[in-house]
Formats: structure tokens, C-alpha cells, sequence
């Protein structure tokens, strides 16, 4: 099990240093690498639900990413690599689709957005470990998710709130419902069957 952690971790600080060096790259580049980001309804913005996490506008924004990556990511990947793996592709992907299918520019719109960063990654990973207590029922659960909604709580109830327009809310709120659902998918998994010995 500690190997299995081990490994869940080591894969968060891969993806985590990935990011900043991406973004080193990007910043030489004038930030054109931003074009991969996710344009909803769009055939090449589909390229952007794997690659839009790796892209941000800038150190501010990656940096305001960091930190609760590695927090809420690593609370991801103490359940093991195959958990965080398993979690972390299915936000990316369920979360891009989504966003990719209602997020802006919309049709009344006449801005051109391109949608880039790993908040919605946050997001999901929020969503998923609060909706786990729900599912598992057990003591860790409920105390990591209690820890998780009053440190980051208010940070992503904001988060889903249309403040700017320059903020993809609607990528945080698909991360996080991604979240929730992946947590609903596999709270078979999540629950320990009883052991023992009928009469």
C-alpha cells in the first residue's frame, strides 16, 4: 500500500512540474501555446480537453493553481496511483467534454475564449473528495472532507460565481461536477464489505 501512495504521489509531482515547465516554454513564447486551449463547439478546440490543464495565462495563474493541486490532488492519490489516475483522467476528460459542450463563447456571444488552466482539475478533485465521505461513510472520509470544504470551501464556492469574464466558472463547475460523479461511479469500490460468519 505505502508503494502504491508512493507512486500516486510521484505522479501528482510529475504533472505539477510538467505544468511549470510548459509554462516556462510558454512564457518565451509569447503564451502562443495557448491556442491548444479548449474552444467549446469546436472540431480543433477538442484538442484542448487532454491539453488545456497544461496551459495557463500566465505564473499568477498556475501558481493560484499550485497549491490546492498538490493539497487535493495528493489527498487523490493517498487512496493509490490507480485511484489517482483513474480520478484525475476522468475530470480532465468527462470535465473538457462537458465544458467543451456548454462552456462560452456563446452562441450570442462575440468574444473568442479559449478556455486553458487546471482549475477545473481542482475543482473535480474537491468535488470528488467531499461526495466521497458521502458515499464511504467512513471516519477519514468525513474528517478529510470536512478539512477540505473549510479550507478550500469558500475559495471554490467563488470559484463557480460568473465574477469575470475573463474566469471559465462554468470549466470549475464541470470539474467539479465531474468530481461528484466519478466519486458516485465508484462508491461500490469505496465501500468495505463486512467480514464475518452468519450463525
Amino acid at each position: 500500500m505505502f508503494w502504491d501512495r508512493l507512486g500516486g504521489f510521484s505522479l501528482l509531482i510529475a504533472f505539477v512540474s510538467i505544468l511549470w515547465v510548459v509554462e516556462v516554454v510558454n512564457l518565451f513564447l509569447g503564451h502562443q501555446l495557448n491556442v491548444y486551449g479548449l474552444v467549446p463547439r469546436t472540431i480543433e478546440g477538442l484538442r484542448g480537453i487532454p491539453l488545456s490543464p497544461f496551459l495557463h495565462g500566465g505564473f499568477g495563474h498556475l501558481l493560484s493553481n499550485t497549491f490546492p493541486l498538490l493539497i487535493l490532488g495528493g489527498l487523490v492519490a493517498a487512496r493509490g496511483q490507480a485511484n489517482f489516475v483513474g480520478v484525475t483522467l476522468f475530470i480532465v476528460f468527462a470535465g473538457g467534454l462537458a465544458l467543451w459542450a456548454v462552456g462560452r463563447p456563446w452562441p450570442w456571444d462575440d468574444q473568442n475564449l479559449i478556455h486553458v488552466g487546471a482549475s477545473g482539475l481542482v475543482f473535480g478533485y474537491f468535488g470528488y473528495l467531499v461526495s466521497r465521505s458521502w458515499y464511504e461513510r467512513s471516519f477519514i472520509a468525513i474528517l478529510v472532507a470536512v478539512v477540505v470544504a473549510l479550507v478550500f470551501g469558500s475559495g471554490i464556492f467563488l470559484g463557480l460565481l460568473p465574477t469575470a469574464p475573463f474566469i471559465s466558472w462554468e470549466g470549475h463547475l464541470c470539474g467539479l461536477v465531474a468530481g461528484v460523479l466519478i466519486a458516485r461511479l465508484t462508491r461500490n469500490r469505496m465501500r468495505r464489505p463486512r467480514t464475518g460468519q452468519a450463525a
